[in-house]
């Protein structure tokens, strides 16, 4: 008995850690399969012993709130619901009822409230009885109704998730997601407890409705307290996106579960399994609940497909934050559907937990049908070693803990991993303008030893067999890329200048300074400090940025190598752009475009300039508002800056594509 207690509390030791990682602090310490054979074994013993310890994650329902945000105690105490992960469990539990099977998605549970048509509340589910409180957050959800028709009180309950698409975009885009964020789930959390809604809005969170609580007021009051159906078909009617769903019955239960778990693969929207629930909700109710399961509805996690093969190599992947990370290299197998030869060990902890090493048999699987991980090494040999050096810039590696957890880091700041978003750059659209070159696929090219340099990305049918062989990659992607390099190696000097990433120097600037010296390259590149002050934009900082950018032998060396691999076209001397030589300010909201940083972006990539202050040199001041008396509206006027709307713009820039000409 006691070594039984003493093996439960090891285990809710290490349960209660994967715990508050993954809801707290938004990371994995564990596999999601590790976590639930624990799970499993824990509820076991507590049913063998009939001993269940206050701080068991089988009776705690969910990990304390953040600290940062305000926190609110819910109305009904929230519970988690019981799982298994066969269809026979499923059809019993159902007996002779209708049902509703839909995704269990793997998000973050809100509760949102309105009061006379609109939001007034959102809290998230916390720890069950007390939630945190993201109301300005869940305004800026690109789904959710800020206005419904329904003017009683609502509560609903449903779930925050990012798209798959969406993450991968995100991950792409933002330089720190590879240290923070694993999975679209816990991109998902860190996005809705910001307590910045900017950060939310441009993450395009989006909520599912999935169950709700109160409608006080209602029409068919009887119909929606009695059919879970009918409240999801109601909810639809007042501008809800709801969890898709497939009535069920005893008969057509199997089949069903089989048709969700062929969509799983497929579906942009993460999740972790399914929910069945009774239709008939009075039903439901009468069966009350247990301390944490609702006795209603039930969870079905995917049976996952595991498969045995042997480890080739660990391959150790340096990512711009400085984290290397081990990928374990392993003979094909097929999951799901697919094949898959990798899987992301994330840390050296779970490196180590797994005792891994090349050559060991391992089974595989995939997480929530999507992710490839490994499930249990069977030979465990830990024949592996730990380098010493980063695989991209051979400098020495160093292991920080944080929280228990062990990783690996390069501490070199020249390390060219970590300047992934400057070869991003370089590739861009308005820069040298390499199509199929994400900054997913840089990083995974730079980790790989293909690219160390701007010139390696003309080389890159040096590794076809490679880069063909990768996940993600064929033959045609390949051809692809190498046809979009090979493009671009005819290009303008007003391109390599702006794909240089030189501080402040946009394609505006780049035009200018291209211009003044003829479009020969020798003489931009050469430009001293006095010459460059000459140039209309062209300020003393910019100026020395672009002086000691040429100056520096590493990358003048640089810029010899990829002169070496294109070859400039003739300019258009002729061409002038439409705003060149014009000074822009731009004040309050906006109508025509998202935010400020679009107006400015095609304002700069036109010729001109955006300042934040209305001086004599202000050419226009845009302001929608062009009546009001703002403190912007009034220098203008007195120093006889005209004032212009977002349509004002808009037209002269649609009547130059009309080749209308117009003094501005």
């Amino acid at each position: 008995m006691n070594d039984q207690i003493e093996r439960m509390k090891q285990k809710i030791e290490r349960l209660s850690e994967a715990a508050k990682a993954y809801y707290k602090e938004d990371r994995e310490i564990m596999s999601n399969l590790e976590y639930d054979r624990l799970y499993d074994e824990l509820a076991c013993l507590e049913e063998e012993t009939g001993v269940v310890l206050s701080d068991s994650p089988t009776v705690n329902i969910g990990y304390e709130v953040s600290e940062s945000l305000p926190k609110e105690t819910h109305e009904t105490r929230m519970l988690s619901l019981d799982k298994t992960k066969e269809i026979e469990t499923l059809i019993e539990w159902l007996g002779e009822r209708d049902g509703l099977l839909s995704w269990k998605l793997d998000g973050l549970t809100i509760v949102m409230t309105y009061r006379e048509g609109k939001l007034v509340k959102a809290i998230t589910r916390g720890s069950g009885d007390q939630g945190e409180v993201i109301t300005a957050n869940a305004r800026v959800f690109s789904n959710i109704p800020l206005s419904i028709p329904f003017k009683g009180e609502l509560v609903l309950r449903g779930e925050a998730v990012i798209r798959y698409s969406d993450f991968e975009k995100i991950n792409e885009s933002i330089a720190e997601i590879n240290a923070k964020y694993k999975n679209p789930r816990n991109l998902c959390s860190g996005s809705v407890r910001q307590l910045n809604n900017q950060v939310t809005a441009q993450r395009n969170v989006r909520f599912y409705v999935f169950a709700l609580v109160k409608a006080e007021g209602a029409d068919k009051t009887d119909e929606l307290e009695g059919s879970r159906k009918a409240q999801v078909e109601w909810l639809k009617t007042q501008g809800f996106d709801v969890v898709e769903y497939q009535m069920v019955n005893r008969q057509n239960l199997e089949e069903t579960v089989r048709w969700f778990s062929k969509q799983a693969a497929e579906s942009d929207l993460p999740s972790d399994g399914l929910v069945l629930s009774f239709d008939d909700i009075a039903y439901g109710q009468s069966l009350g609940s247990t301390s944490k399961f609702p006795r209603d509805s039930i969870a079905f996690k995917w049976q996952d497909e595991l498969k045995e093969t042997k480890v080739k190599d660990i391959e150790w992947s340096a990512s711009r934050t400085g984290l290397i990370n081990p990928i374990a290299i392993f003979e094909p197998v097929e999951l799901e559907g697919t094949t898959v030869s990798r899987a992301s060990l994330h840390n050296i902890s779970i490196l180590k937990s797994l005792k891994l090493g090349i050559g060991d048999t391992v089974t595989v699987y995939k997480a929530n049908m999507i992710i490839p991980q490994i499930a249990e090494n069977l030979t465990q040999s830990e024949k592996v070693h730990i380098p010493e050096q980063c695989p991209i810039c051979g400098e020495k590696t160093e292991i920080k803990s944080e929280s228990g957890v062990e990783t690996l880091f390069c501490a070199n700041e020249d390390c060219l991993a970590k300047h992934v978003k400057s070869i991003t750059h370089f590739v861009s659209r308005d820069a040298m303008n390499i199509e199929g070159l994400s900054e997913a696929t840089i990083e995974k090219f730079i980790a790989r030893g293909f690219i160390k340099e701007p010139a390696d990305l003309f080389h890159l049918p040096d590794h076809k067999e490679s880069i063909v062989s990768m996940e993600g990659f064929g033959e045609k992607s390949y051809n692809n890329l190498v046809d979009a390099a090979e493009q671009a190696r005819k290009t303008t000097p007003v391109r390599l200048l702006y794909a240089l990433g030189i501080p402040n120097i946009g394609v505006a600037n780049a035009k200018s300074i291209c211009k003044s010296c003829g479009w020969d390259w020798e003489k931009i590149q050469n430009l001293t400090e006095e010459e460059l002050s000459d140039i209309y934009g062209i300020g003393d900082v910019m100026a020395k940025a672009y002086v000691n950018y040429f100056n520096s032998e590493k990358n003048g060396e640089s810029v010899k190598r990829i002169l070496a691999e294109i070859e400039f076209e003739k300019e258009d001397e002729g061409v002038t752009l439409l705003f060149e030589g014009k000074k822009f300010v731009i004040t309050g909201m906006l109508e025509r475009f998202d935010n400020r940083d679009v107006i400015s972006e095609i304002i700069e990539k036109s010729g001109g300039k955006v300042t934040s202050a209305v001086t004599s040199k202000t050419s226009y001041l845009i302001n929608n508002d062009v009546l009001s008396n703002s403190s912007k509206n009034k220098k203008a006027r007195e120093l006889g800056v005209p004032i212009i709307s977002e349509d004002d713009f808009l037209g002269w820039i649609e009547r130059r594509s009309l080749n209308v000409r117009e003094e501005y």
